[in-house]
C-alpha cells in the first residue's frame, strides 16, 4: 500500500490517553501514513499558545504547525515505542510516516521528544 493512507485512519478511544488514532488496515514501514497541516504559526505565537496549554503543535527546524482545528493528527499520543516518526513536509506540512509495520487495529503513536513526557510516561519501556 503506497500513498497517502489517511482514509484509513480513524480516531477513537486509546488505552494510553484520552482519544487516539488507529489504522483500519495493515501499513508498511515507510508508508507515507497523511500530511500534518494546520496553522503556520512562529516559534514566539508557539511560545505563548504553549503557555496557554495548547498541545496540539508539531514542529521541525523551519515550522510550527498548530494542529488544533485538525480532524484526526491532534489526538496521536506519545509512546517511547512508537510507531510512526514524523518527517519535514515543505514547509507548511510534515509528514506522518511508518516507522515500523503497523498492522491494521493498532494505535499510531510517536515520541514527543521533550523531557517532561517521559517523566510522565507509562508506556512499556518507562514504566
Amino acid at each position: 500500500m503506497t500513498g497517502n493512507l489517511e482514509k484509513y485512519v480513524v480516531v477513537k478511544p486509546s488505552s494510553i490517553h484520552g482519544k487516539g488514532v488507529f489504522t483500519i488496515v495493515d501499513i508498511p514501514a515507510g508508508s507515507e501514513i497523511l500530511i500534518i497541516t494546520g496553522e503556520v504559526i512562529s516559534e514566539e505565537e508557539c511560545i505563548k499558545r504553549e503557555e496557554k496549554g495548547n498541545v496540539y503543535i508539531f514542529w521541525n527546524e523551519d515550522s510550527y504547525i498548530d494542529t488544533t482545528n485538525t480532524e484526526k493528527i491532534k489526538y496521536i499520543n506519545h509512546n517511547c515505542d512508537f510507531n510512526c516518526d514524523v518527517l519535514d513536509g515543505d514547509g507548511k506540512n510534515l509528514r506522518l510516516v511508518a516507522y515500523k509495520n503497523i498492522f491494521a487495529g493498532e494505535e499510531l503513536t510517536i515520541d514527543y521528544g521533550y523531557e517532561e513526557i517521559y517523566r510522565h510516561c507509562r508506556c512499556s519501556i518507562c514504566a
